[in-house]
């Protein structure tokens, strides 16, 4: 039986069960066994992941388990997979993408947030765009998995919080928050987006490809190019958007200081999405400041 490593978070579970029903409807198959994975990420929840080994803490162990055969295959969240990976894995397939935008909780709007509004989040992305947006919020680190944040914010630990909507929607979330526009506000690279990773050697490897939503995959290439350009990490605040059109891609991205103080923009076509996140990187670079260029390479 094909096996399928996951954490175990509930949204964990719901994205492993995606994958596992696609791969039984491409291959006829009658079952998919699913092993949960306990994570250093999942174990340590008072500490940014920047202070305790970055995204890793989501995948070391599951890579462990892939490299080791105990899966055939892993399931993650792409936004938290780290850019530079392990020669012998490689990302066989990425399902559909989802609403990439975030979701504001606890406020109608980021303009009705309560002046000094204490904002819960662990993203340094999400703190530097909320206090451009607003100089006068505060962020104060909030981990834990959607029930965990949101029964934080009930306690009234904090005025609001921010959530990936495609979480939100595939835990039946649909009417939890209100969702920031792209245009006010870029989401990470790769939200939205599911992947699965087997060894590159293998059968498992050709069995995944045949569930790969192709658009999607080229959309997260370009902008896990564009982090690989960068040299960003955890500390990094970067937000990116890669949409096809046509035949090509369009690539955003923004750069911007831990407090939100400065910020570069900048967008970019191309055909290839790894040249594509390259180029953009080196251009959003050149004209970053220093107090921008700091935070990266």
């Amino acid at each position: 039986m094909f096996r399928l490593g996951t954490r175990g978070s509930p949204l964990a579970l719901t994205q492993a069960g995606m994958v596992r029903d696609a791969l039984m409807a491409a291959h006829g198959w009658a079952d998919v066994e699913i092993v949960v994975i306990r994570t250093t990420g999942d174990r340590v929840q008072d500490r940014a992941l920047a202070e305790i080994g970055g995204k890793a803490l989501w995948t070391k162990e599951l890579d462990r388990a892939l490299l080791a055969g105990e899966v055939d295959a892993c399931v993650h969240s792409m936004k938290d997979v780290e850019t530079l990976r392990p020669d012998a894995i490689a990302i066989a397939a990425t399902l559909p993408r989802a609403d990439v935008r975030d979701r504001l909780i606890g406020a109608a709007s980021i303009a009705a947030l309560p002046d000094g509004a204490t904002i819960g989040t662990s993203s340094p992305r999400r703190a530097a765009q909320l206090r451009r947006l607003r100089p006068d919020v505060s962020a104060v680190l909030f981990r834990g998995n959607v029930d965990t944040r949101l029964g934080k914010l009930a306690a009234g630990e904090v005025d609001a919080t921010l959530l990936a909507a495609a979480g939100l929607e595939r835990l039946g979330r649909h009417d939890t928050g209100v969702a920031i526009p792209l245009d006010v506000m870029l989401p990470a690279p790769a939200q939205g987006a599911v992947g699965v990773e087997t060894l590159v050697d293998g059968m498992a490897r050709a069995q995944v490809a045949a569930i790969d939503h192709a658009p999607t995959h080229r959309a997260i290439a370009a902008e896990r190019a564009l982090l690989a350009g960068l040299r960003a990490d955890c500390h990094s605040p970067v937000a990116a958007l890669a949409v096809v059109e046509d035949d090509a891609l369009l690539l955003r991205a923004q750069l911007l200081t831990a407090g939100g103080e400065e910020a570069v923009d900048g967008a970019a076509r191309g055909a290839d999405p790894v040249a594509l996140g390259a180029r953009l990187a080196e251009e959003l670079l050149a004209r970053a400041s220093p107090a921008i260029r700091s935070l990266f390479g």
